[in-house]
């Protein structure tokens, strides 16, 4: 793969998983407290993309979940067919009734988080402290696969330590176990971006199975993608927070979207009409906050930018605050002020 067209192609081909297609191999990472209904309404509205998930969601909390009240499991009729709902937990009957709720409700499939490193997470024994435990992550998949027909898939790291060897016998445990498809970060599980993902795992674990992996880590620019499944030979692309940056990115990569000038300006205030659609002004504002660094890291005086937008309490004041930042297009960076992807 050497061309941009190579990587659309690439892209736009067809990808089974389970005993389901999906017409594209680029889909949105799974992301605590960014992958909410109002972000990927706003990421079906460029489209591109294969399969959207959604935010973590406790295992314990689904089954009696109300998604009237909930800001995490909840979600529009229509991208049920699209999207994947991720549960963490840390005992495999929770996670098996968990997905059955998620069946019931019609998803796409459900994912198992064994990556999150946040204390929070870890310390209850879930996310990627399961991989400290691997008999129990491959028993969870297992209880998983018996308890639904839905495709199953498992977002996971490289472990503790920066051992190949376990990423890729995992995976393998984790195939046996029944999962359909794999997302795989190669980073250890206490580094939160601190170093660079070693993608050479990413080509190792994708080797080692017979199910589909997606690549997922420092996925920038379409040079990246590019670079990624050349080099590591995945199939497809997992992309988080560079997805709160350019919301339109599935589209271009995949499409050849051209995004104008104005594109910044229309989408923040597009993300700003969604919130409010969903929630009341001071959660709206809340939440808009939490996108913001993202969106911002694009600029070329990010954090200036990012200091004025943050001074509003209304999401009247968050617009007015759009208007007068991006009506007149500021500065880019060619690629994201990192810093800004907390």
């Amino acid at each position: 793969m050497h061309s941009l067209k190579d990587l659309k192609d690439y892209l736009n081909t067809p990808l089974t998983i389970g005993d389901r297609d999906i017409p594209n191999r680029m889909v949105l990472a799974p992301m605590a407290g960014l992958g909410h209904a109002p972000f990927r309404q706003l990421v079906t509205e460029f489209g591109g993309f294969g399969l959207l998930f959604t935010g973590m969601c406790s295992a314990k909390a689904v089954p009696t979940e109300n998604p009237k009240v909930s800001h995490v499991f909840t979600w529009r009729p229509e991208e049920l067919h699209h999207t994947v709902c991720q549960i963490f937990g840390a005992d495999p009957e929770s996670m098996a009734r968990a997905a059955r709720r998620i069946e019931d409700e019609g998803f796409f499939g459900v994912d198992l988080n064994f990556g999150c490193s946040v204390a929070a997470i870890c310390k209850k024994g879930a996310g990627a402290a399961l991989l400290k435990t691997p008999e129990r992550a491959v028993d969870i998949v297992s209880a998983v696969r018996e308890a639904v027909s839905c495709p199953v898939m498992v977002k996971y790291r490289t472990g503790w330590a920066n051992d190949p060897k376990f990423a890729v016998a995992m995976g393998q445990a984790f195939e046996k176990a029944g999962a359909d498809a794999l997302t795989f970060h190669p980073r250890v599980a206490p580094d939160r971006r601190s170093r660079r993902p070693d993608w050479e795992i990413i080509g190792k674990v994708t080797r080692a199975v017979d199910i589909p992996v997606f690549g997922n880590g420092n996925l920038f620019l379409a040079e990246d993608g590019i670079r990624m499944v050349s080099t590591t030979g995945c199939d497809g692309l997992s992309l988080g927070r560079m997805a709160v940056a350019k919301p339109w990115i599935f589209a271009q990569w995949s499409h050849g979207f051209e995004p104008g000038p104005d594109i910044y300006h229309t989408t923040a205030l597009r993300m700003a009409d969604l919130l409010s659609l969903y929630h009341e002004d001071f959660f709206a504002v809340k939440m808009f906050k939490k996108l913001a660094p993202y969106f911002c890291a694009n600029f070329k005086f990010s954090q200036s930018i990012l200091k004025q937008l943050m001074k509003a309490d209304t999401m009247d004041g968050i617009r007015e605050n759009l208007d007068r930042l991006l009506s007149d297009p500021p500065e880019t960076l060619s690629a994201p002020n990192i810093n800004l992807f907390v």
